[in-house]
C-alpha cells in the first residue's frame, strides 16, 4: 500500500517540466577611469519584452548609473539628478515591470537589477511589459561589487546578446536516453509474461509463479480507467497547489524524488544482481534471511540519491548523477504501473495531452496576470520572480549611505522541480559567463508514452506476436521525438513533447492492431492483465479466451 501511494505521489509530479524561455546576454563594462580596461558579465533577459542587439557592432555604449541602495520601487526612490544611462538597481519590494516603468519614465536607457539569489529571467504582466520600452535584465549582485572593485567607480558599459546555435549535439544525447529507457523499461515490464509464457506446466512451475507473484503484488500498480482519471486530477491539483506555494512544496517535490529514486535505483540495480550467481552470501535474523551484497546495495543506493540532495544546485557536475537517478526512476515506473487494455492507454494519453495544452496555452486566459500556470511552476512559481523579501535581499557586505551596516537575512537558493533529464550543451557558444546551459526533457514524456511502449511488449508476449507492437510504438515514439525537436529549432521555443508523443504513439499502435486484425483483442486487453479480487494479476487463461466458471467448489 505505501510503495503504491508513494508511486501515485511521483506520477503526479511527472508532467511539471516545461521550461520558459530563458535568453541570457553580455554586459561588457569598460572602465572611464583606466583605458583599455574591461570586463564581461553575465545579464537574463526576456527577449518578449524588449530585445537586446545580437552583436558588438549594433549596440550603443551608456554610461552605468550604479544605485544599488535602492530598489526603485517608488518615484521617490529616483535621484535628484535623475536616471541616466544603464541604471542598475537591487532587485526586491515589487514587480520588475514596475522599477522598469520608473527607469524609463525618467530617461534611463536600460535597467539592470542586480539579485543575490541566482537571477531567472524577468517575467510579468503581459499587458504590462508591451509598455516598456527599454532592455531590462537581471545579474548577479556579486558581479557589480567586482565590477566596481576592477573597472572602478566610473564605468560604462554595452549590452548586448549573441545567438546561440538552435541545433546542439546535447538535444541527441537526450534522444539517446529517453528511446533507450522507454525500450528497456517497455521490454521489462513484459518480462514476467515472458518467464511465464516460456515455464512448463509442472507443479513446481505452477509454485514458482505463485511465490513470484505474491512477492511482485505489491510491487505492481494497476491503472484502470478510474484510476488514471484520479491520477490526472491529482496532477492538476498538484500543480495549481505549486503555483501558489512554490517556496514550500518545491522541498517536498525534492524529497519525493529523492526517496523514490533511490527505490527505483535499488529495483534496477537488484534485478541485474540477480543475474549474478556469486557472491549469494545470506544474514540471518530472526526468521529471515537477507543477501549481504543487497544490504550493501541498499545503502549505496541511498548514499547516491543523498548525495544528490546535498550537491543538487551544482550545475557543473551533478546533471549526471540526477540523470542517472531519473533513469531509474523511469525504469521502476514503467516496470512497477501497468496500463490493462489499450482502452486505459488512449484515456490516460489523452487526459494528459490536454492537461498538457490546457495549463500552457489556456490558462493565460484565466490567471489574473495572464501568466502560463505550467510555465510560472516550471521556472520557480510566482512570488520567486516577482519579489522579495526586501532588505532580505541586501548581503551583509553593503552599507547603506550613511555607512551604517545592515543587518544580514538569510535568502534561499532558487530551487528547480527535479522531474527532468538535463544535458548540458555540448555545442561551443559565445556565452560561457553564464554557466552552463542545458537542454531539458521532461519525465512525464518518457514515462507517459513509455506506459503505451510498455502495455505493447506485454500484449505482443501474450500474442507471440514477435514485438511487432512493441518495435512499431517505440519507433513511433523516437519519430514523435525528432519531430519535437524540429518544431522546437524551428521556433526557438520550448515545446510541450507530449503535443507531438501521444499523437505518433496512438497512431502507430491504432495501425499495427487494425492491419493485424486485433483491434477489439487489443482494446479490450488479455485476461492476463486484468486484476483478481486478492489484487495481484491473474496468470491463468493467456490465450484471451473467456473462461467457464467452474462446477467444483
Amino acid at each position: 500500500m505505501a510503495r503504491s501511494v508513494l508511486t501515485a505521489a511521483a506520477f503526479a509530479l511527472l508532467l511539471l517540466a516545461l521550461q520558459a524561455d530563458a535568453q541570457e546576454g553580455i554586459l561588457q563594462a569598460y572602465s572611464n577611469e583606466t583605458a583599455g580596461l574591461s570586463k564581461d558579465f553575465c545579464i537574463l533577459y526576456n527577449p518578449n519584452w524588449v530585445a537586446l542587439p545580437s552583436s558588438l557592432g549594433n549596440a550603443t555604449v551608456h554610461r552605468l548609473q550604479i544605485l544599488t541602495s535602492t530598489m526603485l520601487c517608488k518615484v521617490t526612490d529616483v535621484p535628484s539628478e535623475g536616471l541616466q544611462g544603464i541604471v542598475v538597481v537591487m532587485r526586491g519590494n515589487c514587480t520588475l515591470t514596475s522599477k522598469a516603468k520608473i527607469a524609463q519614465n525618467h530617461g534611463a536607457k536600460a535597467l539592470l537589477i542586480a539579485s543575490i539569489e541566482n537571477p531567472i529571467p524577468p517575467r510579468g504582466n503581459a499587458s504590462e511589459s508591451k509598455e516598456i520600452n527599454i532592455p531590462v535584465a537581471l545579474l548577479q549582485y556579486n558581479d557589480v561589487v567586482n565590477m566596481k572593485k576592477v573597472l572602478g567607480n566610473s564605468i560604462s558599459g554595452v549590452l548586448y546578446s549573441p545567438p546561440v546555435p538552435s541545433l546542439d549535439y546535447s538535444i541527441l544525447l537526450i534522444f539517446v536516453i529517453a528511446v533507450a529507457t522507454v525500450t528497456v523499461g517497455g521490454y521489462w515490464s513484459g518480462s514476467e509474461e515472458s518467464g511465464r509464457n516460456k515455464n512448463g506446466g509442472t507443479a513446481s512451475d505452477s509454485r514458482r509463479q505463485t511465490k513470484e507473484l505474491d512477492r511482485n503484488k505489491d510491487q505492481t500498480l494497476i491503472l484502470s480507467p478510474l484510476t488514471v482519471v484520479v491520477f490526472v486530477a491529482i496532477c492538476c491539483v498538484m500543480i495549481v497547489l505549486l503555483y501558489f506555494f512554490y517556496k514550500w512544496l518545491v522541498y517536498v517535490v525534492i524529497a519525493i524524488f529523492c526517496l523514490a529514486s533511490a527505490i527505483s535505483l535499488y529495483n534496477c540495480l537488484s534485478a541485474v544482481m540477480a543475474k549474478i550467481p556469486f557472491c549469494k552470501c545470506r544474514l540471518a535474523c530472526g526468521q529471515r534471511s537477507f543477501e549481504v551484497r543487497l544490504i550493501f546495495l541498499a545503502a549505496v543506493c541511498v548514499a547516491i540519491a543523498v548525495v544528490w540532495v546535498v550537491f543538487r544546485n551544482d550545475d557543473s557536475w551533478v546533471w549526471i548523477l540526477h540523470d542517472f537517478l531519473g533513469v531509474a526512476f523511469c525504469l521502476n515506473f514503467l516496470k512497477t504501473v501497468k496500463l490493462p487494455h489499450f482502452k486505459s492507454c488512449v484515456i490516460l494519453l489523452g487526459l494528459l495531452l490536454l492537461y498538457d495544452v490546457f495549463f500552457v496555452f489556456i490558462t493565460p486566459f484565466i490567471t489574473p496576470q495572464g501568466k502560463s500556470i505550467m510555465v510560472e511552476v516550471a521556472t520557480g512559481g510566482t512570488d520567486t520572480a516577482e519579489k522579495s523579501d526586501g532588505m532580505g535581499l541586501i548581503p551583509e557586505w553593503w552599507d547603506k549611505p550613511n555607512g551604517s551596516s545592515v543587518e544580514p537575512s538569510s535568502y534561499s537558493h532558487h530551487e528547480k522541480l527535479p522531474v527532468v533529464l538535463r544535458v548540458p550543451r555540448l555545442t561551443p557558444s559565445v556565452i560561457t559567463l553564464c554557466g552552463m546551459s542545458f537542454s531539458l526533457l521532461g519525465f512525464g514524456d518518457i514515462i507517459v508514452p513509455g506506459l503505451l511502449v510498455a502495455y505493447c511488449r506485454r500484449f505482443d508476449v501474450q500474442r507471440n506476436s514477435s514485438n511487432i507492437y512493441f518495435v512499431s510504438c517505440a519507433i513511433a515514439y523516437a519519430v514523435g521525438l525528432i519531430l519535437t525537436f524540429v518544431v522546437l529549432i524551428l521556433t526557438k521555443m520550448a515545446q510541450p513533447a507530449l503535443l507531438y508523443l501521444v499523437p505518433c504513439t496512438l497512431l502507430a499502435s491504432v495501425v499495427t492492431a487494425w492491419t493485424r486484425k486485433e483491434m477489439r483483442t487489443f482494446w479490450s486487453g488479455h485476461s492476463y492483465e486484468m486484476m483478481n479480487p486478492g489484487g495481484i494479476l491473474n496468470p491463468e487463461n493467456s490465450e484471451g479466451v473467456s473462461e467457464q466458471p467452474s462446477e467444483h467448489p
